[in-house]
């Protein structure tokens, strides 16, 4: 049977389970044995990630291809207007070419766990959250189009994958998922809208968490 593991990764955690130096990776989350990420998530980002051991599926999901929604929510630098986010909606023009349109909203500061290190922040310069869609997965392309708009990231949670989300899960985090193809109907709710995700601590509970130690 197929297995599908839905991960809360940490920030400064490689998308990966060897690493030729010491980087943190995912072999010290007690994930389990022949699963592999369905995509990647890049080191300084941190939030969904999913896993399974099926490569149909793992192609399914980490192939821009098949289109599946990824929901970010993004801290950036600066003070955009709603009228700021137009060039992400229309979509922007980047090194590597047109982006397809993204849904991009403002957001109130989210209820999320305090990253390890925190974000360093400029007190002389303001800071605000996007809620930010697309159906690429371009290398850090979230980062590069809040960068062309004027905006850059400061810390940037994957929230869903499909209708697949983070909700109940604290960093480091994971649970195994129905491995059903998604309808992609969005994710659930972001912690901006009133979900929020688990305390950390302990091993598993009785919605099937296991929590990082």
């Amino acid at each position: 049977m197929t297995r599908l593991i839905l991960f809360n990764k940490p920030y400064d955690v490689l998308s990966q389970f060897t690493d030729a130096g010491e980087r943190a990776t995912l072999a010290r989350f007690g994930l389990p044995a022949h699963v592999y990420p369905a995509g990647r998530l890049d080191r300084d980002s941190e939030g969904l990630l999913i896993l399974t051991d099926d490569g149909r599926m793992q192609a399914r999901i980490a192939d821009p291809r098949h289109g599946l929604s990824k929901t970010y929510l993004v801290q950036v630098e600066g003070a955009p207007a709603d009228a700021d986010l137009d060039p992400l909606r229309r979509g922007l023009v980047l090194r590597d070419g047109p982006t397809l349109p993204a849904q991009a909203r403002l957001i109130a500061p989210p209820a999320l766990w305090p990253r390890d290190p925190p974000v360093r922040v400029r007190q002389s310069v303001p800071d605000r959250w996007l809620e930010i869609t697309i159906r690429e997965g371009r290398n850090r392309q979230v980062r590069r189009m809040t960068a062309a708009a004027g905006f850059p990231t400061l810390r940037l949670v994957r929230w869903s994958i499909g209708d697949w989300s983070l909700e109940g899960l604290a960093p480091g985090d994971w649970r195994e998922a129905p491995a059903r193809p998604s309808p992609d109907h969005g994710g659930g709710k972001a912690p901006g809208d009133g979900a929020r995700p688990a305390p950390g601590g302990g091993r598993a509970d009785g919605a099937g968490i296991r929590r990082s130690a």
